[in-house]
């Protein structure tokens, strides 16, 4: 592939996966989990012991029908970088509202902000997600702010602490020292390489995955 065409190649490509987390919102809010499912490539791996779209479906048809009457999905910013020609890796903001019933009251409605740390994959010319890694920053009633510690307060369940902060080690830093501190200006992160930059090596939290 010459330069030119390598160029419009992953032009093209970046705007191939920011569609997927827009058509995956869409997904979500209408219920068409079989649409939704085609947005992942063919073998994504569902839990420890399942993968594909059939099981996808499954698991996602079943936790999308319990907790929520309604949702909406709101896409925010979304970093893509490549590893190469076919393959990708991003991050992207979501704001999410949810219509949650409540054992025995009115309905309450939750409000939530999170990011998805995504891999992507190119499969016959088509651009999937290959994984999604949901963080949690904070979920509350919409009249109830979300102030102090354990922010994923989730009508009749016990409150807990989200994942949003702990991909990146920078938060924690920041707030253990009480002013700037002494070491040098960062050099500008290589080109495909700003989330990495911004990891510094740290894993993936483990989280328990609900449905967004």
């Amino acid at each position: 592939m010459s330069s030119l065409e390598a160029r419009i190649d992953r032009l093209e490509s970046l705007d191939a996966i920011r569609q997927l987390p827009a058509k995956y919102a869409l997904c979500l809010d209408m219920r068409d989990i079989d649409m939704m499912v085609t947005l992942f490539e063919p073998h994504v791996c569902v839990g420890r012991e399942q993968s594909g779209r059939k099981a996808l479906r499954a698991y996602m048809d079943g936790t999308l029908r319990a907790p929520f009457t309604g949702t909406s999905h709101h896409i925010g910013g979304h970093i893509i970088e490549f590893d190469d020609a076919d393959h990708a890796h991003g991050v992207v903001y979501s704001k999410n509202e949810h219509e949650t019933p409540v054992d025995g009251g009115q309905d309450e409605w939750v409000i939530m902000q999170m990011m998805y740390v995504d891999d992507y994959v190119r499969v016959d010319g088509q651009w999937f997600f290959a994984r999604r890694l949901p963080l949690y920053w904070y979920a509350t009633d919409l009249n109830k702010p979300p102030v102090g510690e354990k922010k994923m307060r989730w009508p009749g369940t016990e409150a807990v602490e989200g994942n949003f902060h702990k991909l990146f080690p920078s938060y924690a830093e920041y707030w253990a020292r009480s002013g700037d501190h002494d070491g040098p200006v960062a050099a500008p992160a290589p080109l495909e390489k700003f989330l990495e930059t911004m990891r510094r090596g740290a894993e993936a939290p483990k989280v328990k995955v609900r449905a967004e």
